[in-house]
């Protein structure tokens, strides 16, 4: 079982995080709300971010996780279960309003097209329905904003944060667009090295510590139960499971697990012992704080 690295860091000043999309973007209010004064960086993919955070181009990579009305972004999973050395050293959950942005002038009524990701379509297609709008994905929310305004494309709006209008010069033709008051995002921050807890907003190190596990089982019947049964014996809640393929062995699966108690506790300490005889490989693939909903 292997864990994230201890010992004080040496880190100083302000961390550059990275994001995938455009400024303005959901991700990058994760980057703002997570840490105190970063450097947001702005790139393509999800990989990408990976990727500089594993080369050490930025100090943190921060990544849609799980959102409330569409469930895990399973990607996500894959992208930690391949870079293998990073870790999640926090999470922070972020709002999502949506609001409908066009170029200055537009009206509702001459709107034809609507660009945005597929998740945020989604969670505005009460909005979305109430006019013939032709609807088409972006592979993100401030980018469809974005070519819209690089483009100058009239008859075209963009689902996006309202905070996103001014940053490209265009305007909000509808507010709050989104079904429903409660969604939000979690993010999770990625680090390779160990982060000062002086880079985090203040509200990161409030919450719970909570522990993210992955796991493989042996094919053979009951090994999943017999790993379940090794919080369950010690009562450990697990707020999350999800499988995923093990992308080694066709049909074969590893579970990561959220786990609400950190590695230390005695009773998880036990548990985690347990799952070690068990399954044929354990990683603890990050202890941080549980991020505050509000």
């Amino acid at each position: 079982m292997t864990s994230p690295s201890s010992g004080s860091s040496m880190k100083s000043g302000s961390p550059r995080a990275a994001f995938q999309g455009e400024p303005g973007a959901f991700s990058e209010e994760g980057v703002l709300s997570a840490f105190a004064a970063p450097q947001a960086v702005a790139l393509p993919t999800w990989r990408a971010v990976f990727q500089a955070v594993n080369d050490g181009t930025v100090d943190a990579g921060v990544l849609p996780i799980e959102r409330s009305a569409g469930g895990s972004v399973r990607e996500i999973y894959d992208l930690l279960f391949k870079f293998d050395e990073l870790r999640i050293v926090g999470e922070v959950s972020v709002p999502v309003h949506l609001a409908l942005l066009a170029l200055p002038g537009q009206t509702l009524d001459g709107i034809e097209r609507i660009y945005s990701i597929a998740q945020a379509l989604d969670q505005a297609d009460d909005f979305l329905r109430s006019r013939p709008w032709q609807v088409l994905t972006s592979y993100n929310t401030a980018g469809a904003a974005k070519s819209i305004a690089d483009k100058g494309e009239v008859g075209a709006a963009a689902v996006a944060s309202a905070r996103v209008a001014p940053l490209y010069g265009l305007e909000v033709l509808a507010a709050d667009i989104q079904t429903g008051d409660a969604n939000r995002t979690r993010f999770a921050i990625v680090a390779r090295d160990p982060i000062p807890d002086s880079w985090f907003a203040p509200a990161m190190l409030a919450g719970p510590m909570k522990t993210t596990l992955v796991w493989a089982v042996r094919n053979v019947p009951g090994s999943l139960y017999r790993c379940l049964g090794c919080f369950a014996e010690r009562k450990i809640n697990l707020s999350r499971l999800e499988s995923r393929p093990s992308r080694g062995v066709r049909w074969e699966y590893v579970f990561w697990a959220d786990m609400d108690s950190d590695p230390e506790a005695p009773d998880c300490a036990a548990a985690l012992a347990s799952l070690l005889r068990e399954a044929v490989m354990v990683r603890i693939a990050g202890v941080y704080h549980r991020a505050a909903e509000e």
